[in-house]
């Protein structure tokens, strides 16, 4: 693998592992919610019982989209995906700020009075729900990566089924163990967040571009999602999105911390 070729995989996994992060944090303030009103001990078992089945579930889903994954129309739908959940998140935090606060309300609400095998069929629902949205943006992200061409899972090349499944990976470790300090840097800098979406935006387009050059579509010339003059446009934009991101999120966070 050449230098230019690991630096491409290199950024789409940070990028993943950013996401991964935020989707993490969303996931544990709503479980969370949804556990507390079980005595300690229960609680800590309908947290094990939910995880273990986000697992089951999340590694299931990528075998079977390692089958699918040469599909133009899942491609199409990986870059749909990708900008639907960029521009609903930068929608909803120009209508609101209260969203999380609704989300967890909305949990609590559903879970108190539950026992607590009820509360573990729930936890279980919204912990393969979280595992839909992070595989899905894995898929989708991987599918902007070019093939290694070492060899092949399914229908997949090995190099972007590896990302998939680190991002698969690294989701199920942040959500067991780095959620809390995602949940706080989100905090100190909630910019960060909208950051994130906007590169995850910026992602889909590139996706967008494979699809329509894809060989079964040929809306646009089926080497240019691979040429040098598209990669140039798109990693420099790219790095424009996250370092104005992460200064104007300092920015905010320093004027915060000031007032």
């Amino acid at each position: 693998m050449d230098a230019a070729l690991l630096l491409e995989y290199g950024w789409v996994l940070l990028i993943l592992i950013g996401l991964e992060g935020i989707l993490a944090a969303d996931n544990a303030v709503v479980m969370a919610v949804m556990v507390k009103h079980l005595p300690p001990e229960q609680r800590k078992k309908a947290l094990f019982y939910g995880l273990f089945g986000a697992f089951v579930f999340r590694f299931a889903s990528l075998f079977l989209i390692a089958i699918l994954i040469d599909v133009w129309q899942v491609q199409a739908i990986g870059a749909a995906y990708l900008l639907y959940i960029s521009i609903s998140h930068v929608v909803k935090q120009i209508r609101s700020k209260h969203d999380e606060s609704v989300e967890a309300d909305e949990a609590e609400k559903s879970a108190k009075g539950s026992g607590f095998w009820m509360t573990v069929l729930k936890v279980e629902l919204a912990d393969i729900a979280f595992a839909v949205d992070s595989m899905l943006a894995a898929v989708a992200l991987a599918l902007t990566l070019p093939a290694v061409g070492a060899f092949e899972i399914g229908g997949m090349d090995g190099g972007q089924f590896i990302v998939i499944f680190l991002g698969g990976l690294i989701g199920l470790i942040i959500m067991r163990f780095a959620a809390h300090w995602f949940v706080k840097l989100l905090g100190k800098y909630p910019l960060l967040e909208t950051t994130a979406f906007l590169i995850v935006g910026w992602v889909g387009v590139k996706l967008v571009v494979l699809t329509l050059g894809h060989p079964n579509v040929q809306l646009i010339d089926t080497h240019f999602p691979h040429s040098t003059e598209w990669k140039i446009i798109f990693w420099s934009i790219l790095v424009l999105i996250a370092g104005g991101g992460y200064m104007l999120a300092k920015r905010r966070g320093q004027e915060s911390s000031a007032h």
